[in-house]
């Protein structure tokens, strides 16, 4: 599968993740309110907060990717590990804030990941699609 993810083509890609902040925008938009009438309030804060650096992550990546594709920069060796560098640590970062935040203030820390849940639950389910769609896995 994740063969057929690389030779995606630029345009596919920026569908991709115009897709994925699209539904994480209203499945986001349903869990809040939902959220807002089962959970405590501060839940609902933590679940905004994880979709944001969600997306926030998501955005990074594809700016650190279409920075590296257009300058041309080097191997593609050093590029992947750049790339692999620069992810692992906003990924580090948003761990420490969600476990911070679960161990500081749980309604919080608990919202945050369900947060992070849902982006990643449709990230995944939307490049499985596309993948399919194109032709699916060997």
């Amino acid at each position: 599968m994740l063969e057929n993810l690389e030779s995606l083509d630029g345009p596919v890609l920026q569908k991709l993740l115009r897709r994925t902040i699209a539904s994480a925008a209203i499945v986001g938009g349903i869990a809040v309110v939902v959220c807002l009438l089962v959970a405590p309030p501060f839940a609902t804060v933590g679940l905004v907060m994880g979709l944001g650096l969600a997306l926030l992550n998501l955005r990074r990546l594809d700016a650190g990717v279409a920075k590296v594709e257009g300058s041309g920069e080097g191997s593609g060796k050093v590029v992947k590990k750049m790339l692999r560098t620069n992810t692992a640590a906003r990924l580090g970062i948003i761990t420490v804030i969600a476990v911070g935040l679960l161990l500081v203030y749980p309604p919080i820390g608990v919202g945050m990941v369900v947060g992070l849940v849902i982006f990643q639950i449709l990230f995944v389910a939307n490049v499985a699609r596309v993948v399919f769609a194109q032709g699916g896995v060997a």
